[in-house]
């Protein structure tokens, strides 16, 4: 398949909300493979944000965290705004998983802030609702609210089906956050919009109401609607690990609401045990606490609690366990972070000169064919200290990094001042390169000549006594070149250094002065 066929199903998945999470996780992995074959990075990269997301949801958040960070470097650093909003939604997703509601919030506000033209509707929509559930989780419900009615005006527009969803969360989390009638309200707007589209409501979503039924007093009807949600979860469409468990507490609560202890009983006996084959820590604590109600709604007041001490223990153990995951977790995380700096930091050394802090010949080479191709303006200049043996030789080899040092310094201040792009590197021993991006050569030849003045009139007493220090300059533009090349360019630079050399030193040689020289010679 092509690139455009490929990113036509990597965009089916990133805008899709329900997976099957080892499906797509695989799925996801052939098309990176291919990406890669086809030479597209960029596919490449979100099918690894796809496989990030994918393990998330899996359980293995200590795996997305550490894996997250080379995908969002890479948006970043290439400019990929839709990439790097699609990727602070998933950071935020794992910082959920955490326990850490502020971090999550935090990341979701970028995920929203990153949004552009580029976006699609998809995104415009879920962004903005995955910011309302961030709001709820640390305790704004009002302004969660907000944002739900923001995302819900776009999936109006753009007649979006993950307006259902969006009502669905809204509808849980007012529930969760204690207001009866409005998540009641919510969740039939839901039911109602459903029916207009003609589309089944889906296991989530009618556990949701079926909670809802429950904690409104509505048991009979709430039975009802969870055992059409575990009827709909069998169909194998949408059953995340702990979704069945779940399911079945909630309708052993419902049950026990309606005095049907026995049906009850037997939710959570299938609940149990599914959550102890899943090793489902955290649903089976959520198990011990209805059994204890459920022991006290038969009278047997003894055994429920001795169940809510069951449940008391194993909540703090759970507790205990979650620490330790968040804890090994962020740990991950922060080693990641901080070994990247550490790369980043490796990397600037290796591209910097130790002495004078200026860059070296190995950024030369990786960032001028760049300029090159890309600047018709640019002009460089091959800078030489004159006599730089007797300074060395009449004082110390101490003294000659001194004057290295401060030459280094003048050459970055007055690039600085007149071409703010453009940088200083040195090439080796007493020899520097100047490149200025966007300036012709004669402007260049100018700048040089103010550069040469500045190093002879600076002040050289205090290090060399009676010796002066001056600069011999070769100037050249791409203009002198007819190959624009690396090498043509700095080879010409080169030649006209020689020829500053050669012509008495502390001077400025480019094209534009040998051609003044040529035209003398003949008039004479």
């Amino acid at each position: 398949m092509d690139a455009e066929g490929l990113s036509a199903i990597l965009l089916d998945i990133e805008d899709e909300r329900a997976w099957n999470a080892r499906a797509v996780l695989a799925q996801t992995l052939e098309i990176e493979r291919a990406a890669r074959v086809l030479g597209d990075e960029l596919l490449a990269v979100r099918a690894r944000l796809c496989q990030i997301h994918m393990r998330m949801r899996a359980g293995d958040v200590a795996a997305a965290a550490d894996q997250i960070w080379r995908v969002y470097e890479w948006a970043a650093e290439h400019g990929e705004r839709r990439l790097q909003a699609r990727t602070h939604l998933v950071w935020a997703a794992i910082h959920q998983h955490l326990g850490d509601a502020e971090q999550a919030l935090e990341q979701s506000l970028l995920a929203v802030e990153l949004l552009g033209d580029a976006a699609t509707d998809h995104m415009r929509i879920w962004h903005r609702t995955k910011l309302a559930d961030a709001f709820w989780a640390a305790g704004s419900m009002d302004e969660a609210r907000a944002r739900y009615s923001q995302a819900e005006e776009l999936a109006v527009q753009y007649g979006s089906p993950a307006l259902i969803c969006l009502l669905n969360n809204r509808a849980f989390n007012e529930f969760d956050s204690g207001d009866q009638n409005e998540a009641q309200t919510t969740a039939e707007r839901m039911e109602k919009l459903a029916a207009e589209r003609g589309i089944p409501l889906e296991p989530a979503y009618l556990d949701t109401l079926g909670a809802i039924q429950v904690g409104n007093g509505q048991y009979a009807t709430a039975e009802e609607t969870l055992l059409l949600c575990i009827a709909r979860n069998g169909e194998g469409h949408h059953d995340d690990a702990d979704a069945l468990p779940e399911y079945l507490v909630h309708l052993a609560q419902a049950q026990r609401g309606l005095g049907a202890y026995d049906r009850a009983q037997a939710s959570l006996d299938t609940s149990r045990r599914l959550c102890e084959e899943r090793g489902l820590g955290e649903m089976l604590v959520r198990v011990h606490q209805e059994q204890s109600e459920l022991h006290a709604a038969r009278g047997d007041f003894a055994t429920a609690f001795a169940t809510h001490k069951l449940f008391f223990t194993e909540y703090q153990n759970l507790q205990s366990l979650q620490r330790e995951a968040r804890t090994r977790t962020r740990q991950a995380m922060f080693e990641t972070r901080e070994a990247r700096e550490e790369a980043e930091r490796f990397r600037e050394q290796a591209r910097r000169d130790p002495l004078t802090g200026l860059r070296n010949r190995r950024f030369v080479d990786e960032q001028l064919p760049a300029l090159i191709d890309a600047d018709p303006a640019l002009s460089v200049a091959m800078v030489d200290l004159d006599h730089f043996k007797q300074i060395n030789d009449r004082f110390s080899h101490a003294i000659g990094d001194q004057v290295l040092v401060r030459v280094a310094d003048l050459l970055t201040r007055e690039v600085n001042r007149v071409c703010p792009d453009g940088f200083v590197a040195r090439m080796g021993g007493e020899e520097f390169l100047v490149v200025l991006p966007g300036t012709g050569l004669p402007r260049a030849a100018a700048v040089l000549e103010d550069i040469r003045h500045a190093v002879r009139r600076h002040p050289w007493t205090s290090l060399t006594r009676d010796l002066p220090v001056t600069v011999s300059i070769g100037v050249a533009g791409l203009c002198d070149t007819p190959v624009r090349s690396q090498p043509r360019l700095l080879s010409t630079a080169d030649s006209h250094l020689y020829a500053a050399k050669h012509g008495g030193r502390d001077r400025v040689v480019s094209t534009i002065d040998l051609h003044r020289s040529a035209g003398t010679a003949t008039a004479a």
